[in-house]
């Protein structure tokens, strides 16, 4: 194991060509629920008003059960009028 500036080099996956190469720890950080990948997204300003009607709360939760993007998520809540119940029950009928 090479040291850099006195500390140990990560664990490597795969060093490619260019000179990349990527952290086992990373990887995995950047793929856990609420990880790099969430994080590094940019909070988008909801632009129709019955996307900003909607709960913050209901919208995490449909996102966090369902394993579907944000936006499917707020699609579905307005379609059922913010209502969560209904929301939930026609994402599990489909």
């Amino acid at each position: 194991m090479s040291r850099s500036n006195g500390r140990p080099e990560p664990e490597v996956i795969m060093n490619f060509a260019d000179g990349f190469s990527y952290s086992k720890g990373k990887m995995e950080e950047a793929f856990r629920p609420g990880g790099l990948l969430e994080k590094a997204a940019p909070a988008k300003a909801a632009k129709d008003p019955a996307v900003a009607a909607l709960k913050r709360d209901d919208i995490d939760l449909v996102v966090h059960e369902f394993e579907i993007p944000r936006a499917q998520a707020e699609k579905a809540l307005v379609e059922n009028g913010g209502d969560l119940e209904k929301t939930l029950r026609a994402l599990v009928n489909l």
